[in-house]
């Protein structure tokens, strides 16, 4: 995770900490991708903390990541798991034409529930940056995440499927929410392994390239295998 400790944002599920960031290293992409190449690593997924008060510095950090990793571990796949930049078209383009093997952005919830669930995020600012990125490379590979039992109902959650699908999203991972803390927003109810399997099954129906489903799912959960079954790179 890059860009510092401290989010600007207060969403309601997440335990990073929260507050004044401090200004943006941007020497920290190489120092990444100097661990990328020590770890050997064949799938690195970066991501980082919201930095609603430098959206284009956000931008660049990681476009500048993705190419210290092209020259310091160059059989790495990467993948890069962004904030929204508040839907700014300048600060997506900036990461899209870096190149990245996969782009990935989490939906998170339903629309019921953002104000509460992604303090300062829009939904449809959300599905907007994955149409986006499409438009600016249409081969972009792009991901995007949601978490469940927050409160929702599943006919909501299969609507944020059904969005998703619209806009060309070729992978989809769904989880669990698992509290943080008691300051964070309560779980509503543990959903059941059938459940699951069936949420799978619906959105490889709605055209997902790949699906996972589970309750320990997350957004990097089979990060590699998510690229090979995309097409993204070879199984080795």
């Amino acid at each position: 995770m890059m860009l510092g400790n401290a989010c600007t944002r207060r969403c309601g599920f997440c335990a990073v900490p929260k507050g004044r960031p401090d200004p943006i290293d941007f020497d920290e992409p190489r120092r990444v991708a100097e661990a990328v190449a020590i770890l050997e690593l064949k799938h690195a997924v970066i991501t980082s903390v919201n930095r609603d008060d430098d959206i284009l510095g956000g931008a660049r950090a990681f476009a500048l990541v993705i190419g210290e990793i092209r020259r310091q571990a160059p059989g790495c796949q990467v993948e890069v798991l962004i904030p929204d930049f508040q839907g700014n078209e300048e600060a997506i383009r900036i990461v899209v034409e870096a190149q990245p093997e996969m782009l990935n952005h989490n939906t998170e919830s339903v629309p019921r529930l953002y104000r509460v669930v992604r303090s300062g995020a829009r939904y449809q600012r959300t599905l907007r940056l994955l149409q986006y990125a499409k438009i600016v490379d249409p081969r972009m590979v792009t991901k995007s995440g949601v978490m469940v039992g927050l409160g929702e109902e599943m006919h909501e959650l299969l609507e944020v499927y059904r969005d998703l699908a619209g806009v060309g999203t070729d992978v989809l991972t769904i989880g669990q929410y698992l509290r943080p803390s008691k300051d964070h927003l309560p779980m509503t109810r543990y959903y059941t392994p059938e459940e699951f399997a069936f949420m799978r099954e619906e959105a490889l129906s709605m055209g997902f390239r790949h699906v996972e489903s589970g309750p320990l799912v997350r957004s990097s959960y089979h990060a590699h295998e998510q690229a090979v079954s995309t097409g993204v790179t070879l199984l080795t």
